[in-house]
């Protein structure tokens, strides 16, 4: 009998992939249905409801399930939900599409999945605008008054992304055709849910941490980690291995660093290396809760958040994203509440008079003995070939980095925000 975590929703599992003869007639069916080219976005939410890591969606949401969880992050039945999952098509796709009908979606030539649609919603720029301020507006010094505006069009990817979306959303149920890349390209690393809960079970794991990670691990990341390895049966380091922003690092270099990291500075028993194909929404506070609700499916009870988790530039606040699980409904019935909960980390950094990774809980001494650590911080370093702090992160790590910095014949500018430079500690 497992110990872990039930999954959200209160449905068990629900998984939309079709596997053998059942994948093979629905392909074959597919071939003779509208299809329709979905964005990266929409292909990454497609895979997580077909391996089960959206449980308990079943498909693309309604205009009232949309609503509610921008609103007040629950779906139309009052299951707890962050951040929308909707798909969007033109205004001529969308009249060409009966209410009822079956359509195949398609990225790039394969079908991964087909869909009946059971509802049609328009997207006004009033109503994107309105998403982008429920979901992406926090409350960092970009997000005040009026300068949101002035800088998220162009700066803040997931408001960019709301904006370039097609001026339809349909909703309805969907037959999952493919994984994509990810079984062949992360072999051992993509993992589904049933597969995490499964060695979870095998290594007699009850109570379980996640730490989600975008960037190269360094040594805060490492610390917390360590922190959450000492207090429950063993961690989940638990990679983006979808599509990022222009600049950010690649997920084979970041699951090789991972690896380099685990076997010579971890227990392996406890840490387990695994990733997930969604593409990052970039939503801070709202993408935190995200991360937990489908961690949650994966039989993690603990979300490790930690400063400015999620977070772009400066549009949120340092900590932000643990303060919000505060804020989020509970219902107390069955299935509709997240029950993944964040295990809240100060600032941590490495202090050269506590000799030691440390965090503003734990270290007395001031500002000029911390070396403040980011991967936006370790990012821009690295692009520009600048030396590399002391104590930032492991040589063996930043070795494999440099290599593949080296190699880049195109850079891409890092900005540097506030949270990562330390300049607001």
């Amino acid at each position: 009998m497992s110990k872990l975590v039930a999954p959200h929703g209160g449905k068990g599992l629900v998984c939309c992939l079709l596997e053998g003869s059942a994948r093979e007639a629905e392909l074959k069916k597919a071939a003779g249905l509208k299809q329709i080219e979905i964005s990266a976005r929409a292909k990454g939410d497609l895979i997580m409801m077909g391996i089960g890591g959206f449980s308990p969606l079943s498909g693309f949401m309604t205009k009232a399930d949309w609503k509610g969880v921008c609103e007040k992050f629950q779906m139309a039945d009052g299951t707890f939900w962050p951040v929308p999952i909707t798909l969007d098509v033109t205004t001529a796709e969308a009249e060409a599409i009966a209410i009822g009908s079956e359509i195949a979606l398609v990225r790039k030539g394969e079908v991964f999945a087909t869909m009946k649609v059971t509802e049609k919603f328009a997207m006004t720029a009033a109503d994107k605008k309105w998403e982008c301020e429920k979901v992406f507006r926090g409350e960092g010094e970009d997000s005040i008054g009026d300068k949101f505006w002035q800088v998220a069009e162009k700066d803040h990817p997931g408001v960019i992304m709301v904006y370039a979306q097609k001026d339809v959303n349909i909703a309805g149920p969907v037959k999952v055709l493919s994984e994509g890349e990810y079984p062949k390209e992360y072999p051992g690393v993509y993992l589904k849910p049933a597969e995490t809960r499964k060695m979870f079970d095998e290594r007699g794991w009850a109570n379980v941490a996640a730490l989600q990670l975008r960037n190269p691990m360094h040594r805060s990341h490492e610390y917390l980690a360590k922190i959450a390895v000492e207090v429950c049966d063993g961690v989940l380091i638990h990679s983006l291995i979808g599509n990022l922003k222009a600049g950010d690092i690649p997920a084979d270099v970041r699951v090789k660093a991972i690896d380099i990291l685990i076997n010579k500075y971890f227990v392996k028993e406890n840490i387990i290396n695994g990733g997930y194909p969604l593409d990052m929404r970039y939503a801070g506070p709202r993408e935190g809760l995200l991360h937990a609700t489908f961690r949650q499916n994966y039989g993690v009870n603990n979300m490790l958040i930690g400063r400015d988790h999620a977070g772009v530039g400066d549009f949120y606040g340092l900590f932000e994203a643990q303060d919000i699980f505060d804020r989020i409904p509970v219902t107390g019935k069955a299935g509709k509440d997240l029950l993944c909960k964040p295990m809240k980390i100060d600032w941590t950094f490495y202090c050269t008079e506590c000799d030691g990774m440390a965090s503003l809980r734990t270290c007395p001494h001031g500002k000029e003995s911390r070396v403040i650590l980011s991967g936006t911080k370790l990012r821009k370093a690295l692009s520009e070939g600048a030396e590399i702090v002391d104590h930032f992160g492991r040589n063996e790590v930043l070795d494999h980095l440099k290599i593949y910095y080296a190699g880049l014949t195109e850079k891409v500018e890092v900005k540097m925000q506030g949270a990562a430079s330390g300049a607001s500690m």
